[in-house]
């Protein structure tokens, strides 16, 4: 089908009463069986999940021999804000394996959180792949391959042949019961999997319904226990968890959100744009259309239009 017919209206953003702009996106929400209870778009989109993604992949590390704590498992799936906290965490990560920032092969960035960020730059720092947001992903990658004795040096683990990457790709389809559709390369450098929206919901699922002992349980029990350390301070997939009882949800770099909770209901969404505003407003929708009580996270998903520093309007689901 056209492009344009994957999409639907999902949010609309008002500015002292008049339409200002309109979010399109594609939407699935499976119920406590399973199956589809809503689908706005297609839900068979085929989309990147981005760091959407990376409980999937440490799924798959634990499957490979990882053996982190709950705290730092729950970091192997961030997209951290880079806080001074979240950066220690990486480290211990490498310690781990007698390693050091230094095995890291992931895109240099400056931290998400501001206050940090800042701070570098006062202090004179620049760019460095520990602050990047993926850093604890990709430290706990070449943890994996050291465990395993499989090369890791200069970026060799990031190959989509790597015998850790095979292992990956393989899992992600496992979890979604879904063919990979796509693989490319994701912002960190590692490889990027592209899925139909329904197997990203799927997945994640998967994940948040497995008892424990499994691995897919270690995720799931790590991201709901220590979601600061999945985000950071102010960060709309943080304070979901934080206040949603049993929620997993993980953002994914241009407009991919995905939560789940251990009875079975999902929701997977992609913003049509890539734009991130609008991402938390319908997501707090579809789960809200499915049963799940969404009040107290309102700090999240209520995102207010400013005119001259004051609230003049807002973001509003169209469903």
């Amino acid at each position: 089908m056209p492009v344009s017919d994957s999409f639907e209206l999902l949010a609309i953003t008002t500015r002292s009463d008049h339409q200002e702009s309109y979010h399109f996106g594609a939407l699935v929400a499976l119920d406590v069986s399973g199956e589809v209870e809503l689908a706005l778009g297609d839900p068979e989109l085929a989309v990147y999940g981005r760091s959407s993604n990376k409980p999937m992949q440490a799924v798959a590390m634990l499957r490979a021999g990882l053996d982190l704590s709950p705290e730092l498992l729950a970091l192997a799936c961030a997209s951290h804000s880079g806080t001074p906290a979240h950066l220690a965490l990486a480290l211990q990560i490498l310690v781990s394996a007698d390693l050091d920032e230094r095995a890291l092969a992931n895109t240099a960035d400056y931290p998400l959180d501001d206050d940090s960020m800042r701070a570098i730059v006062r202090d004179g720092g620049g760019k460095t792949s520990l602050q990047m947001n993926c850093s604890g992903k990709h430290a706990a990658m070449v943890v994996t391959c050291k465990c395993n004795e499989w090369a890791y040096e200069d970026g060799s683990y990031l190959d989509v042949e790597h015998p850790l990457q095979r292992r990956i790709t393989e899992t992600i389809a496992e979890l979604a019961v879904r063919e990979i559709n796509h693989i490319g390369i994701d912002g960190c450098g590692a490889p990027a999997h592209v899925l139909p929206l329904v197997g990203m919901a799927q997945a994640f699922r998967n994940i948040a319904i497995a008892p424990a002992p499994s691995d897919e349980h270690r995720v799931y029990e790590a991201m709901t226990t220590f979601p600061f350390n999945v985000g950071g301070p102010g960060r709309d997939v943080t304070t979901f968890m934080q206040t949603i009882p049993g929620l997993m949800a993980k953002d994914g770099a241009d407009g991919m959100f995905v939560a789940a909770l251990p009875d079975g209901r999902a929701v997977a969404l992609k913003i049509a744009d890539g734009g991130d505003r609008a991402r938390p407003v319908v997501m707090a929708a579809a789960l809200a259309a499915i049963g799940i009580d969404v009040s107290d996270a309102q700090s999240a998903w209520r995102v207010p239009v400013l005119g001259h520093g004051h609230p003049v309007g807002e973001v509003t689901a169209t469903f």
